[in-house]
C-alpha cells in the first residue's frame, strides 16, 4: 500500500471516529431538581372542583436546572426569594389558596454549584404565576423562552407586566427544540393560562422526563384528568393533557408533577443529580 493511500486511510478513520464521539455525546449532561417552595394549600378543592372540597394538602415548588453541552438552562424560578426572610412565609389573601415559605433560596442553591445568573444561557417558565416565575429578574441576561400568548396576557388590574420588556425574549408559538438536538424541548400545552407549557428533557442514563409546570397539581388530578377551576380554558386543559399522555407513552417517559410532595420526596434534590 502507498504512502499517500495509507496517509487518506487513515485520515477517514480518524474522522469517522470523531464523527461517532461527536455524535455519541449526549446533549444534556445534567439534571439538578431545586428547592423553589414549601407550602400547604389549604383547600385542594379548588384544583379538583367537587372533590376533596376542604381538604388541605402539603404541596412543594420546585425548578429545575439543566446542563447541556451548549449552556445551562433553567426552568422556573419558584417563589420569589425574599420569601425566605420572611418568619411566618407569605401568606394567602384567600385562605383556600396556597401559605408559601422558602427554606432555600433559588440564589444560594445556585452558588452551591457555583452557577452564577449570569451562567445561565436560557430562562424558561412554564407559565408566569408568581410561585413558578417569582425570581425571573435574576436572570436579566438570560434569554426567555416563553410562549407568545403568556407573555402578551395582560397583568391584572394594578400589577406590573409580567416580564421586563428589556429582558432579552423569544416569544413562541408552540413546541421549540431548545438547543436543536431533540434533547431539551418545550411543549405548548395552554389551558392552566394562555401560554402555559412544559417541558421534555431526555437525559442519557434516566431517559426522558417530562416536567410539567401546572399541567396537573398532584398525581390524583393527573390521573383523573381534573381541571381547576382557576384554569383559563378547560377545553384547552383536556387537550393538553391528552397531548402529554400521548408523548409520555410514545417516549416511555416519566412525568414529573411540580407541586406533588409525595412524589418530590422520591427525587434527588440538587447537589445530587440525574444524568
Amino acid at each position: 500500500m502507498t504512502r499517500p493511500i495509507l496517509a487518506a486511510l487513515v485520515s477517514l478513520i480518524v474522522t469517522g471516529c470523531a464523527q461517532f464521539s461527536t455524535q455519541g455525546t449526549p446533549g444534556v449532561e445534567r439534571l439538578y431538581v431545586l428547592n423553589c417552595g414549601e407550602g400547604v394549600a389549604g383547600d385542594i378543592g379548588r384544583w379538583s372542583p367537587g372533590v376533596n372540597e376542604g381538604k388541605s394538602m402539603a404541596f412543594v415548588d420546585n425548578c429545575y436546572l439543566i446542563k447541556h453541552a451548549k449552556g445551562w438552562m433553567l426552568w422556573d424560578t419558584g417563589i420569589m426569594d425574599a420569601v425566605a426572610g420572611m418568619p411566618d412565609g407569605l401568606k394567602p389573601a384567600d385562605p383556600k389558596a396556597t401559605h408559601w415559605k422558602r427554606p432555600k433560596t433559588l440564589a444560594a442553591q445556585l452558588a452551591e454549584l457555583n452557577v452564577n445568573p449570569s451562567d445561565i444561557k436560557y430562562l424558561a417558565v412554564s407559565h408566569t404565576h408568581a410561585d413558578h416565575s417569582g425570581n425571573v429578574n435574576m436572570f436579566p441576561t438570560s434569554m426567555l423562552l416563553v410562549q407568545r400568548a403568556e407573555y402578551d396576557w395582560p397583568a391584572p388590574a394594578g400589577q406590573p407586566p409580567r416580564f421586563r420588556p428589556e429582558h432579552p425574549v423569544r416569544k413562541l408559538d408552540g413546541d421549540h427544540d431548545v438547543f436543536g438536538d431533540g434533547s431539551v424541548r418545550i411543549l405548548s400545552t395552554p389551558g392552566h393560562t394562555p401560554g402555559h407549557q412544559c417541558l421534555l428533557v431526555k437525559l442519557p442514563k434516566t431517559g426522558s422526563v417530562v416536567l410539567s409546570g401546572d399541567l396537573a397539581h398532584f398525581k390524583d388530578n393527573w390521573d383523573n384528568r381534573r381541571v381547576p377551576s382557576m384554569n383559563t380554558d378547560k377545553g384547552q386543559s383536556g387537550a393538553s393533557m391528552q397531548k402529554v399522555a400521548d408523548l409520555l407513552a410514545r417516549e416511555k417517559a416519566q412525568l414529573w408533577i411540580n407541586h406533588d410532595k409525595a412524589q418530590r420526596d422520591t427525587l434527588k434534590m440538587s447537589p445530587q443529580y440525574y444524568e
